[in-house]
This record gives C-alpha cells, structure tokens and sequence, in this order.
C-alpha cells in the first residue's frame, strides 16, 4: 500500500467496515472536505464476471441525470460537410485528414473522440496512439455513431463511459462533492442500473459482489445493494 497522509488515516477511523445504505454513504463522502478542491465522486462496482473471457466484457457509456459537473473536451472525426454542425456541436476539432495528422503528428488535448462509421476506415490507423489513451472510437461504448452531432453534444455535456478492468471492476465519475446528495444519489443508482442491464448472458453466480464510493482523495464507503 502507497502512503497514506495523516488526513486520509483520519478519514478512514470515520468508515465502517459494514455495508451502510447509499443515502448513508453520501452524506459521509460529502463530510470529507479537508482538501481545498471540489473532489469528484467515483462509484465502483466489482462484478462477478471473468475479464479473460471476450463475451464477459463490461463496457459502455451513459449520460446521467445530473451529468458530472465537468464539461469534456471532445473532438469528432467526419466528412467535411459535417465540420461546421460537429464545432457547432461543442466539438474543439473536427475533420478528418487534418485532424488523423495532427494526433498523429502528438496532439493529444482531448477527452474523447466521435467517429463516422463513414470515416472509421481512416481512422483505423491511430488505433496504436488512441488505444493506450482510452481514446480509440468505439461502436461498444458509443464513440462510432451515425450521429455524430448528438454524439458530441452528449459527452461534451459530461456522458460518461465505463470498461472493466482486469480485476472484474468497473467504475466512473457520478458527480462532485458540492453537489446536493439527492443528485449524487440519483446519478449512483442510474449507474447501478444501468449495469445491471447489461449483465453479459454468459456471467454466472452472484453479478454484482460489491458497490463502493469514493472522492477524489478520502477513504471508499461500501454500499449495501
């Protein structure tokens, strides 16, 4: 375990090791305010599936209730003639040829990128720049779309998107520590839901073993689901 501050080792006598009701968990996660910064809110679910196996994976993306506080920079790969709406949109770049040049030439100074299915045959090419980053466009977590401009408006306005990682969790961003615990709670159990919909056929046993929240530099609460 890395160091801990002795502000964190405060925080963390405060949490009990029992599973304690969301409405309970937030307004314990609003308590810690011993930073002088708004700290993100991040909602983790360990999933009882298998990350080795394709058909278990865990990905995607969702636009919560009252969105995460934080505006993203995105950028959308498309026809020329979508340039204008895509900017228009809230995309800080847009194109295609140029902009594949530019990230390839290193500019990296964006969230997320949209794609044109029309497109994505060119594109292909950053998969070994956007890969690594967590950046490449996707189908599965909707960053490939036919409609590129609603695309943009939605994770410029804070959509988030959400991959399994080796250990079967899978987590995101649900808000900040200013914000009202109704709106945190809200966004939580849109989250929840909206993973256990798309529970892969092929898991098996208990789905979802555990659900825990966080800021951005306090001690995790686990949430009784």
């Amino acid at each position: 375990m890395g160091f801990r501050s002795k502000r964190y080792k405060q925080e963390s006598e405060q949490v009990t090791k029992e599973p304690v009701s969301l409405p309970d968990a937030v307004e314990k996660v609003k308590l810690f305010k011993s930073v002088k910064f708004d700290q993100s809110i991040e909602c983790v679910m360990h999933l009882g599936i298998d990350p080795k196996q394709a058909d278990q994976m865990v990905r995607g993306s969702i636009s919560l209730p009252y969105g995460i506080g934080k505006q993203k920079k995105v950028i959308a790969f498309c026809e020329d003639a979508e340039i204008e709406s895509a900017k228009n949109a809230g995309a800080i770049e847009a194109g295609c040829d140029d902009l594949i040049k530019k990230i390839t030439d290193g500019w990296l100074d964006f969230d997320v990128a949209i794609a044109s299915p029309k497109v994505m045959g060119k594109v292909g090419k950053l998969g070994r720049i956007l890969g690594p980053q967590g950046k490449m466009p996707s189908p599965k977590n909707g960053t490939v779309t036919g409609d590129v401009i609603t695309a943009i408006s939605e994770f410029a306005a804070g959509k988030v998107e959400f991959r399994n990682d080796a250990g079967g969790n899978v987590h995101t961003v649900v808000g900040k520590q200013s914000f009202e615990a109704e709106k945190l709670i809200g966004n939580i159990e849109a989250f929840v839901s909206h993973i256990k919909k798309i529970k892969p056929a092929s898991a098996k046993g208990t789905y979802i073993k555990k659900v825990s929240i966080s800021a951005t530099m306090s001690p995790s609460i686990t949430v009784s689901i």
